[in-house]
């Protein structure tokens, strides 16, 4: 059996869980998610969530981790929240942020200007002698993770001057340039 699959998860205080018609709705404090869960039985008594599959079939086995790991993904990120800080690396790359649009200057000839959904919160912090961070926060951990990859994407950090948006903490492989 599935190790991650089979431990239960508690549900805190000020959370609420629903399992009707295939979804699985949870309520809290930051917001509301709801997931859709196919071919495994959910179980919800006395604050506990328990996953269990019918059968042994493969794709029983791999949906019965993952649907565990999303829902609890769901009750952390309606409880705590989710944060993701992204850093650019670069002479003359700023950031700044007016509500929901984000402002990037990355290099190009103009200005990238992005609107956030508005389930996710972005904050620019900009001090002399850094780099310029976009800390995004959001209780969506999937969407979070699509806006930061999506932000990055814009310009990936490069290998050899390191140049780039870079999430915070990720360690960029260095190349050696040319030796002449």
């Amino acid at each position: 059996m599935s190790r991650i699959g089979k431990s239960p998860i508690t549900i805190p205080e000020g959370v609420n869980v629903d399992f009707k018609d295939g979804f699985v709705t949870v309520k809290g404090k930051l917001g509301e998610l709801k997931q859709e869960v196919n071919d495994i039985n959910v179980s919800v008594e006395d604050n506990v969530i328990s996953f269990e599959r019918s059968s042994e079939k493969s794709d029983q086995k791999a949906k019965h981790g993952l649907y565990r790991a999303l829902v609890n993904n769901m009750i952390e990120g309606v409880t705590n929240g989710f944060t993701k800080e992204l850093e650019l690396v670069g002479v003359g790359y700023r950031a700044s942020n007016q509500g929901q649009k984000l402002d990037l200057a990355v290099g190009y000839s103009h200005n990238i200007v992005l609107d956030l959904a508005p389930e996710v919160k972005v904050e620019t912090i900009s001090e002399k002698g850094k780099n310029p961070v976009v800390k995004l926060t959001s209780h969506d951990k999937q969407l979070l993770g699509q806006v930061a990859a999506k932000i990055r994407s814009f310009r990936v950090p490069e290998p050899y001057k390191g140049k780039g948006i870079k999430f915070k903490g990720e360690i960029i492989r260095r190349k050696a340039g040319k030796s002449a």
